[in-house]
């Protein structure tokens, strides 16, 4: 009976410690993935808000004051006219009485795609097709509701809905590789993140929209291997960019102008209609990036004056021009004038500074809006610590109120009005847990608190997770996380296995509960049962510490973040616990950049690395970011000479290079190239090719396949090393 029992147990306990590993494609799949609010957007009556339901059938309407489901706006299995099997989003009209419904949704590139949109009358319960021209791109509603406008093959169409959603079109000369209208080409959709490029004007009587012109762009082609190619216009460093313009249209005379600017430029970052009638700002930048013009326009006249110019000693900073909303009186700056990111009160109509609202040794994140009164202006920032963000608001006399308290990482997204909001928090330990709140930051409601991830996570067996920080020989203190494994014995040296990305203004490292390269450290904590310590440290270029530490990486970029990386390898091997012989670097684009650079800067200190789609070259590389940071190879070639392809001949440890063959943004023949470097020089090195894949290297198996064979190579080069 006792040899009985024996047995038992230890098949108990044998099944118990099986049940607690982390399995990969559980972690591929999304299986610990923290739950939000699906497709949450705020309603014009700053009451309520619209989501998709959780089944994904439905779009509901829910009060802010409760969370409560208070009535259902769509229903995909009632609705007339139209069967549809399913929807992927959905875009209010101003009024809320009609509903776009996303279908057929075919991704084109980073931020942008092509459906087939149904326009639904909530009244009538009816789906009506938006075109039956084809699908389309980056529809949006006039601010009287009335309008439809949407892109299709390059050219700008209208719908009017009070006329039969009788269609036209206002742009004929779209043309694929040569003129795009209204929507963004490939550089300024990466790297300027935007994809529709036309707005209405505050009284629905006009369209403006950017024209791009890439004839002169040189062509980029892709051979895919099932015998097609994809060709599409690609600046490199230093080559032609496309040429764009802005041009108005009188939807009432039909009558068609150009904005004039009459100053050279070289980006249009971004366009807006005001809040007054006619008046359009125009937002460029010079190709340097270090001059940033706002010009408001008469949509019709076309006339434009510039009345405020945003200047720096190294580049504009995106988020200047990425929260811009010209629908109040007054709008929101952020700039880093004064070393650090806060927020600068302008005249929307004449460009006069106001008031600066904030200040201090700490960076604004995100701005959200104001309300309607324009008393109180609402944002995040990581005043405290780098390694947090908390919720705050602004009155016009620059008085700060905290609205936000637990340690940790908080993020909004606020009611129109900014009536209330919905804040979601983590930190290191908690997963997110998403609550409404009031405009002072009264707790209203708990709508999600991923208790059933909670459940999940507490069956496995879970190594602990801290912050630190240290400083290097440069005497630059640089802080990380840290995951150990749950068994971790003092007294026995483990491997490291470094992951970071490195690139100017990211930020990896926060105490928060969407740290990893998943999300909620769950690969790394499957790396830590098989027997790793992991680990990632932000070194100098990243975000959240103010503008000279972020831009001491400029015009020589992978040089000072190589080195931290090293220095975060000496200071590692420092720990009782750490194997200084077996410590690995990995990351993924400007990480898998870094990855090279960090194991060719000379002193050895990585006994193996993996580069997934990594730059190799920055004159393989795009116009936009790559002079942002670099200026142009002509202007920069010693900052361009620093690269994997001219220092490759110091690499010390062994290496793995993945890439997909149709990536689009970190072309294939950066680590072609680099390849046939390493190969003429003698180097051996181990590389994994996906086939049609892009930057993302995923679909299908191919997710699982890929850290499959990372892990494979980590656990034979560093864990039994």
């Amino acid at each position: 009976m006792k040899r009985f029992f024996y047995i038992v147990m230890c098949f108990l306990m044998a099944h118990t410690a099986y049940a607690q590993q982390i399995k990969l494609d559980n972690v591929t799949s999304g299986v610990y993935r923290p739950k939000y609010v699906k497709s949450m957007k705020p309603l014009a009556d700053g009451e309520s808000y619209a989501q998709i339901s959780e089944d994904g059938k439905k779009i509901e309407k829910c009060s802010f004051k409760n969370g409560a489901v208070v009535a259902t706006l769509f229903d995909i299995s009632t609705a007339r006219n139209e069967r549809l099997e399913e929807f992927s989003d959905y875009i209010m009209s101003p009024d809320e009485q009609n509903i776009l419904i996303e279908t057929n949704r075919k991704q084109i590139y980073r931020n942008s795609c092509v459906a087939t949109y149904y326009i639904y009358n909530v009244r009538n319960n009816t789906l009506t097709p938006l075109s039956k021209g084809g699908p389309q791109e980056c529809p949006k509603f006039s601010p009287d509701g009335n309008l439809i406008a949407f892109v299709r093959e390059s050219n700008l169409f209208l719908v009017k809905l009070l006329y039969n959603n009788a269609e036209s079109q206002i742009t004929k000369d779209g043309e694929a590789e040569k003129i795009i209208n209204g929507k963004a080409d490939w550089v300024y959709e990466e790297e300027f993140t935007m994809n529709r490029a036309f707005d209405f004007s505050a009284n629905s009587e006009m369209v403006a929209w950017m024209r791009f012109d890439e004839t002169e762009v040189p062509l980029y082609n892709i051979a895919r291997f099932n015998g097609t190619v994809d060709s599409y216009r690609y600046p490199l460093a230093g080559q032609k960019n496309p040429k764009v313009t802005v041009h108005t249209f009188d939807i009432k005379s039909r009558v068609v102008r150009q904005v004039k600017i009459n100053a050279e430029y070289e980006y249009i970052p971004r366009i807006q209609f005001t809040g007054v009638a006619d008046k359009l700002m125009v937002l460029t930048l010079n190709r340097h990036q270090d001059q940033l013009d706002f010009y408001l326009a008469d949509a019709r006249s076309t006339t434009a004056n510039m009345i405020l110019r945003e200047t720096t000693n190294c580049y504009v900073e995106q988020t200047a021009y990425d929260n811009i909303d010209l629908k109040h009186p007054q709008f929101v700056l952020l700039s880093e004038r004064d070393g650090y990111r806060h927020m600068y009160l302008y005249n929307t109509q004449t460009g006069q500074l106001l008031k600066q609202l904030t200040s201090g040794q700490f960076e604004v994140k995100n701005y959200y809006g104001q309300d309607d009164a324009g008393k109180y202006f609402y944002f995040a920032s990581n005043e405290g610590s780098p390694l947090e963000q908390y919720i705050y608001r602004v009155d016009a006399s620059g008085k700060r109120y905290k609205l936000t308290e637990e340690k940790g990482f908080h993020s909004a997204q606020f009611a129109k009005g900014c009536t209330y909001f919905v804040h979601t928090y983590s930190n290191l330990q908690t997963p997110p847990v998403v609550t409404i709140c009031n405009a002072s930051g009264k707790k209203l409601k708990t709508v999600e608190d991923n208790a059933e991830l909670k459940g999940k996570l507490a069956n496995l067996k879970l190594g602990s997770v801290e912050l630190f920080s240290f400083k290097t020989a440069d005497n630059i203190e640089l802080n990380g996380w840290m995951v150990k494994p749950c068994d971790l014995n003092p007294g026995k040296k483990y491997p490291v296995l470094m992951y970071q990305y490195s690139g100017p203004g990211n930020q990896q490292v926060y105490n928060s509960y969407g740290n990893g390269f998943m999300g909620n450290l769950i690969w790394e904590q499957r790396m830590a049962q098989k027997g790793y310590v992991v680990v990632c440290v932000d070194g100098r270029g990243t975000g959240g510490r103010g503008a000279d530490f972020q831009r001491s990486t400029y015009k020589k970029m992978g040089t000072l973040e190589s080195r931290d990386q090293a220095e975060t390898a000496v200071y590692l091997a420092t720990l009782p616990y750490v194997d200084k012989n077996r410590i690995g670097i990995w990351g993924w684009s400007f990480g898998g950049f870094n990855t090279i650079m960090s194991m060719c800067e000379g002193r050895g200190l990585f006994c193996c690395g993996v580069a997934v789609a990594p730059v190799t070259d920055w004159r393989y590389y795009d116009s936009a970011y790559t002079e942002r940071y670099m200026r142009t190879p002509q202007e920069n070639p010693s900052g361009y000479d620093s690269s994997p392809l001219h220092r490759y001949q110091n690499i010390k440890g062994d290496l793995l290079i993945v890439h997909g063959t149709a990536d689009d943004n970190v072309h294939y023949q950066n680590t072609a190239d680099f390849a046939e470097a390493l190969v003429q020089a003698g180097v051996q090195f181990d590389m994994q090719v996906y086939t049609d894949r892009n930057h993302n290297i995923s679909g299908g198996n191919t997710r699982n396949h890929l850290f499959n064979r990372i892990e494979n190579y980590l656990d034979a080069h560093l864990l039994n090393k």
